[in-house]
C-alpha cells in the first residue's frame, strides 16, 4: 500500500528539528529511516533544494526554503507528485504560521510541535487520494518536476550512520553542481546587519555622487585638486568593500574589515576641508557600525547532533 508515513520540519543551517509527526513505527526499516534523516540533516545545507533518497522500500523526499527543509517519509511507490505536493503544503503553511525570526532564533528541538497537528491532518488527507481537490495543484507540480526533476541522492553518497562521507561532485537541473568543498556559510543576517548594510550603501553611494561632482569642479577650475576624487572613490570603495565582506566569507575577513574601516576614516580625514562634523560622523559612524557587524556574524560551527 503507497502511503506517507512521517514527516519533520528541520532548520537547513544546523539540522535542529522543529517540529515532526510523532507516529513512527518501530519497524527495523522505519528505525534505519530515522538514521537516514539524521544523516541528511545535517548535511541540508550542502544539497540541493528538492531531493529524494531512495532507501529500498522507502523514499525519502525534501524540499529547502528560507532556511528551513520540509521532510518525508513514504512507501517506495507513492506517487512523486503528490509527495511534493504534500511537501508544499507543509511550506505554505509553516511559512505563514511562523516568521522568520523565530525560526532563525528557535534554541530548543521541536519547539514548533503543535505543527504536527496540521502535519497530521495534511498527511491523512494524502494518504486518501480520493479525496484530494487539487487536480490543478498536482498538474503544475508535474509540470515542475519534469522541469527540475529532484536531485537523487543515493544511500551511498551519505556514508554509514557513524562516518559520513562528503557528497561529490554531481549535476543537478536548476541548480548546476554540488560543489566537493562548499563555501563556508555564514550565520542567518539580524536586523542591525541589515541596517548596516543599508547605511553602507548609502555611504558609497554619497561617496560616489561627491566624486563625480568633484570631477565636474575639476574639469570647471583648473585649480582644483584631484586627490579630493581619488578620497571621494576610495571611500565609495571601501563600503562597497564592507558590503561584501558582511555578506561572503573569506580568509581574514575580521582583519580586512578592520582595514578597511581605517581606510574610511583616513578618507574623511582628507576630506574635512569639504565635509561638515555631522557628515563626517555619520560616515565613520557607519563605518564603525558595519564593522561591528561584520565581526558578529561569523561562519556557522559544525552542526550540533540533534537526535532526529
Amino acid at each position: 500500500m503507497s502511503m506517507i508515513l512521517s514527516a519533520s520540519v528541520v532548520r537547513v543551517r544546523d539540522g535542529l528539528p522543529l517540529s515532526a509527526s510523532t507516529d513512527y513505527e518501530q519497524s527495523t526499516g522505519m528505525q534505519e529511516c530515522r538514521k537516514y534523516f539524521k544523516m541528511l540533516s545535517k548535511k541540508l545545507s550542502q544539497l540541493p533544494d528538492r531531493c529524494t533518497l531512495k532507501t529500498g522500500q522507502y523514499n525519502i523526499n525534501f524540499i529547502s526554503s528560507l532556511g528551513v527543509s520540509y521532510m518525508m517519509l513514504c512507501t517506495e511507490n507513492y506517487p512523486n507528485v503528490l509527495a511534493f505536493c504534500f511537501l508544499d503544503e507543509l511550506q505554505k503553511e509553516f511559512i505563514t504560521t511562523y516568521n522568520m525570526m523565530k525560526t532563525n532564533t528557535a534554541i530548543r528541538p521541536y519547539c514548533f510541535i503543535e505543527f504536527d497537528n496540521f502535519i497530521q491532518r495534511t498527511k491523512q488527507r494524502y494518504n486518501n487520494t480520493r479525496s484530494l481537490s487539487t487536480k490543478m495543484n498536482l498538474a503544475d507540480m508535474q509540470t515542475e518536476i519534469k522541469l527540475r526533476p529532484p536531485y537523487q541522492i543515493s544511500v551511498s553518497e551519505l556514508g554509514s550512520a557513524n562516518g559520513f562521507s562528503h557528497i561529490p561532485v554531481g549535476e543537478y537541473k536548476g541548480t548546476g553542481k554540488i560543489s566537493a568543498a562548499p563555501h563556508q556559510r555564514l550565520e542567518p543576517v539580524t536586523l542591525p546587519g541589515i541596517v548596516s548594510f543599508v547605511l553602507s550603501l548609502l555611504c558609497g553611494a554619497l561617496n560616489l555622487i561627491r566624486g563625480f561632482h568633484a570631477i565636474e569642479s575639476l574639469l570647471q577650475n583648473e585649480g582644483e585638486d584631484f586627490s579630493y576624487v581619488i578620497a571621494f572613490f576610495l571611500g565609495t570603495a571601501a563600503c562597497l568593500y564592507q558590503c561584501y565582506l558582511f555578506v561572503y566569507y573569506t580568509g581574514w575577513r575580521n582583519a580586512k574589515s578592520f582595514l578597511t574601516f581605517g581606510l574610511i576614516c583616513l578618507c574623511n580625514m582628507y576630506l574635512y576641508e569639504l565635509r561638515n562634523l555631522w557628515q563626517l560622523f555619520f560616515h565613520v559612524t557607519v563605518g564603525a557600525f558595519s564593522t561591528l557587524q561584520i565581526r558578529l556574524r561569523q561562519p556557522q560551527g559544525k552542526s550540533p547532533d540533534y537526535n532526529v
